[in-house]
């Protein structure tokens, strides 16, 4: 009895051994994590409840209730769901076919290959420099058109400017994006999609009934890493046409950014609260989605 207790307390204690190794060595991770995230974001959401960063008095809910009745607010929140629901989708499920063309026996395949990694290589201010030259009112596109007898068009000026913009996010990350499919396609079981031409299946039924499965937890993360980059376009908005572009192309950054040179917080607080609960949202959506149609691949 007492050599059994003697080994329970042995173990107690080389258990809170490790538990306090483990703390020690989480502890400079938790120590930057803290400092740089979670003390900030507490920090904004405490600006979001008061009036101002001098009197620091609590105003509760009236920042947000302000912030969702300014006109400009919701210009650029519309604009920005728009941009958001048309490019992401796009860039999710091109990006997943062009990995399944480079999949297959294509000639040329390395230089296709080379063609959309290109874009991760050029930096920002070089890729919009290209984007102008295109698309200037005296640019390439507009020469190109006029050929077939065409008006030009001032691109960045009109109702076409936001899919130039698209077009521009696409080219900027469907490489990368179609790097992480491809090596989830690597990883699919070679047996199964044997077993399944065995079987008669055709490259649809392969698709839909074996690689999707495989690729959900891959395709999960490439669209919460494209909805990330959506939101990240203004650097490229912003370059190509200034703090206030056309209507169209007026981004919640373009709204975050003049607001903070008016240095007006409190708006800017309740604009970055809500934006972090609206991602927090789509991304939970996200992932019960994956978890419902990945579970049995899991096991």
């Amino acid at each position: 009895m007492k050599s059994k207790l003697k080994n329970f307390v042995e173990f107690l204690n080389k258990k809170s051994r490790d538990t306090i190794n483990g703390f020690l060595w989480l502890a400079p991770s938790f120590l930057g994590v803290a400092m740089f995230y979670i003390v900030p974001f507490l920090v904004i959401v405490y600006y979001s409840l008061i009036d101002n960063p001098i009197r620091h008095n609590f105003v509760f809910f009236d920042n947000f209730i302000t912030l969702v009745q300014n006109q400009a607010f919701r210009v650029a929140t519309y604009n920005t769901l728009k941009f958001s629901l048309v490019a992401v989708p796009l860039a999710v499920v091109l990006s997943l076919m062009i990995a399944l063309m480079l999949e297959t026996r294509i000639p040329l395949k390395s230089y296709f290959r080379t063609f959309f990694l290109s874009p991760l290589m050029v930096p920002v201010a070089s890729v919009v420099l290209i984007w102008q030259v295109l698309f200037h009112p005296n640019g390439a596109v507009n020469e190109f058109i006029m050929v077939f007898g065409a008006r030009g068009i001032d691109w960045m000026q009109s109702e076409y400017s936001q899919v130039v913009v698209v077009i521009l996010f696409l080219w900027k990350n469907l490489g990368f994006n179609m790097i992480l499919f491809m090596a989830a396609l690597s990883n699919i079981p070679r047996e199964l999609l044997e077993t399944a031409d065995v079987e008669g299946a055709g490259p649809f039924r392969k698709l839909i009934s074996i690689k999707l499965r495989y690729l959900s937890p891959t395709l999960l993360f490439v669209t919460i890493l494209s909805l990330i980059n959506s939101f990240k376009v203004f650097r490229e908005v912003y370059l190509l046409t200034g703090d206030y572009p056309y209507g169209e192309l007026y981004m919640l950054q373009h709204f975050m950014n003049n607001i903070f040179r008016s240095l007006d917080y409190q708006r800017l607080a309740a604009a970055a609260v809500l934006m972090t609960i609206a991602m927090v949202i789509i991304i939970a959506v996200l992932f019960i989605v994956e978890n419902h149609f990945g579970k049995d691949v899991e096991e």
